[in-house]
């Protein structure tokens, strides 16, 4: 009898073990992340929401970030960006910081963008952002007169310089970015397990269909020389031409 309870105090060690970690995780996985396309066609709005949930105690005070890695079918106008920056509008970050606005997709590489987040004042531990950006062109296509574009859930970043997060919850993260505002002590980014609200966000771009492609260039060359020639009579008859004369 003896030997049979001391055999149940492991199993019981182990089970309440196992009780704790999938509590603790439970924990860990309380923060939640939504993204959504606001506005229509190629220029659109991406808005970025984080929920920390019972994981955000420890966070007050840190900068909170969403990074997330575009595919080649859309991209951020770093000018348009810079200018939003200015107004303090925005802040994101871009990885590479130089980018080809006139690239179509299939010449086009991924972004990777480190987006900082707002307080939400209507909730409590909520986060929220919204960054501009752009559809590519793209190749015509066989059949569907629409390309998706698929954008995956974005990482939840925080970066502290004074507090002291969970190591249960917070994992060290390398970003190639500085805390927002965090510029005169050492600071660490940390990143969260997270339950995304949708794994994907899919982008729907209007595109050209291949059997077209013959129509679309004999009315564009005829609208081209249509409006040259329309150019040159103009110039020919409301033109001043002075003679050059030539000094001996």
């Amino acid at each position: 009898m003896a030997g049979g309870r001391r055999d149940e105090a492991p199993l019981r060690a182990g089970l309440a073990a196992l009780l704790c970690a999938l509590h603790v995780r439970a924990a860990c996985q309380d923060a939640t992340v939504t993204q959504e396309l606001l506005k229509e066609g190629f220029h659109r709005d991406l808005l970025v929401k984080v929920e920390l949930g019972v994981v955000g105690e420890d966070a007050g005070g840190c900068a909170v970030a969403a990074r997330t890695r575009l595919p080649p079918g859309i991209y951020v106008d770093p000018y348009e960006l810079a200018s939003l920056q200015q107004h303090n509008l925005t802040k994101a970050v871009l990885i590479p910081d130089v980018i080809d606005v006139e690239a179509p997709e299939y010449l086009a590489t991924d972004l990777l963008v480190l987006l900082y987040m707002e307080p939400d004042p209507r909730c409590s531990r909520c986060f929220k952002a919204a960054l501009p950006v752009h559809g590519r062109y793209h190749r015509p296509a066989e059949e569907s007169e629409e390309a998706l574009i698929v954008l995956k859930s974005p990482e939840v970043l925080v970066c502290c310089c004074d507090n002291r997060l969970s190591a249960e919850c917070w994992k060290p993260a390398e970003v190639e970015a500085p805390c927002s505002g965090k510029t005169d002590s050492p600071c660490q980014w940390y990143s969260i397990t997270h339950k995304p609200a949708y794994e994907e966000l899919i982008l729907q771009v209007p595109v050209g269909l291949r059997q077209h492609s013959s129509l679309v260039c004999v009315v564009t060359l005829l609208a081209t020389v249509l409006c040259s020639t329309l150019i040159l009579a103009a110039v020919c008859k409301y033109g001043h031409f002075s003679p050059v004369s030539r000094s001996e």
